[in-house]
């Protein structure tokens, strides 16, 4: 069969796939939930959850530097990549490989469902991915009517040295809006915006988030802030660490993260 991914690339199926690579953590964790993880057969060093079910699968190294040779052994019937997550580089050289990549393009939470909801079909498991796909859907709305006040102004950090914000179309900035933000990087060019500290802290936010992920900011990444005592987020202790799967994990986590961070903004 004939399909299309994300980017409309065509993609020729033999049938639903039995042997699936994904390079995607969130992907992987998501195929489990939907009852296909019977079928992956390798997957990253990022990919962490679900823990227990991913003991003993082969590791095929980063998302940015896959093992593509490793990869074209375990002769995969399809091996799932995201356009934020991975190069373009690794896609082309597994097709050229004769591997068929099916990509996602998640750059907000809409996207979210419709995506897995193609993929889902793709896989045969649109029954078992159904609910969840609702729920999520159900989520959204509720997100989308919730009575708010004026939105947060705010600063959400993935790095340091340099340090880089979330930007536009991106799923994260997507759904830091839908939870009342309003996302001060907007302000500056590129999807993930890169600046000097003062000049992110001269936006004057009143909410900063320090996620887990990518960059593994801990307590101590608080202490570049402290002589920015004019800005309102450090001037009121709004400096706030935050789980970093919620924030860029898009699938599985997008519910409670609706939730989560609807919560924090009002907080």
């Amino acid at each position: 069969m004939i399909i299309l991914d994300a980017l409309e690339r065509r993609l020729a199926l033999a049938g639903s796939p039995q042997r699936i690579v994904s390079l995607v953590p969130s992907l992987t964790e998501w195929l489990f939930t939907v009852g296909a993880g019977a079928r992956v057969v390798g997957v990253t060093d990022y990919c962490i959850e679900p823990a227990a079910a991913l003991v003993g699968l082969p590791r095929l190294r980063g998302t940015k530097n896959p093992d593509r040779s490793a990869i074209v052994a375990l002769s995969p019937d399809l091996v799932l990549a995201d356009q934020e997550e991975n190069r373009e580089c690794d896609v082309l050289a597994l097709a050229a490989a004769g591997i068929n990549v099916y990509v996602t393009a998640m750059r907000s939470v809409a996207d979210v469902p419709a995506q897995l909801a193609a993929l889902a079909t793709v896989l045969g498991v649109g029954a078992q991915a159904a609910p969840g796909l609702e729920a999520l859907r159900t989520a959204i709305r509720a997100a989308e009517q919730h009575p708010r006040r004026r939105p947060r102004k705010m600063l959400a950090f993935i790095w340091r040295d340099p340090w880089m914000a979330v930007g536009a179309e991106t799923y994260a900035g997507d759904l830091l809006r839908l939870c009342g933000a309003e996302n001060l990087a907007l302000q500056l060019p590129g999807r993930y915006p890169r600046a000097a500290l003062a000049a992110f802290l001269a936006l004057q936010p009143e909410v900063i988030l320090l996620p887990s992920e990518p960059y593994p900011f801990t307590e101590r990444d608080r202490e570049p802030f402290a002589p920015f005592g004019d800005v309102p987020a450090v001037r009121n202790g709004r400096i706030m660490r935050c789980d970093g799967m919620a924030l860029t994990w898009p699938g599985a986590r997008t519910v409670e993260a609706l939730q989560s961070f609807t919560a924090l903004m009002e907080h």
